[in-house]
């Protein structure tokens, strides 16, 4: 851990440590951190005392995450979601709460419950696919995440596009 109270002079905190054996990147939300921590998957540690951190947790996935090398965070509606990259096996999307299996989502840091709910391939393995892993919504009913991206329809590809447009608009315009 790294007071950074003072930008220009940052410090260790002393004992302030998690070890973990295959650290990579980090990602802070509210009063946790979430680490790729390689072979060990996604590590979630409790930061709420930055003097005196935690592990919370360790996922893999049941061993489907083995390779993790960075992670972010983001949140959409009342769901926090995970979103990992785990080197050789691709994208993973987790799902760390929800108002369906989290009864404490509205707090402010509610503990996270990852739930692996999404895997993209290595680029190398099979362009344009999404894997879904399936789960039961409220309701009882099974469904799929599975999604194709259509060749040339992928988000990397629009903004070629685009920039690519916004440029010819760009000549044709004089100033």
């Amino acid at each position: 851990m790294i007071d950074v109270t003072n930008p220009v002079r940052p410090r260790p905190v002393p004992n302030a440590e998690v070890p973990l054996a295959d650290a990579h990147g980090l990602y802070l939300a509210r009063t946790y951190a979430y680490v790729a921590a390689g072979r060990e998957g996604l590590a979630i540690i409790d930061i709420e005392r930055p003097e005196t951190p935690t592990l919370d947790q360790r996922y893999d996935a049941a061993g489907a995450i083995d390779d993790a090398r960075d992670v972010k965070v983001g949140m959409t509606n009342a769901s926090l979601f995970a979103y990992v990259a785990d080197g050789k096996n691709g994208l993973r999307v987790l799902q760390l709460t929800s108002p369906e299996e989290t009864p404490t989502y509205l707090g402010f840091s509610p503990r996270p419950q990852p739930r692996l709910i999404a895997t993209a391939p290595h680029a190398r393995s099979r362009p344009g696919h999404l894997q879904g892993h399936r789960s039961r919504p409220r309701g009882g009913r099974e469904r799929s995440a599975d999604r194709r991206v259509q060749p040339g329809r992928e988000p990397a590809a629009h903004a070629a596009r685009d920039a690519a447009a916004l440029h010819a608009r760009r000549r044709r315009v004089h100033w």
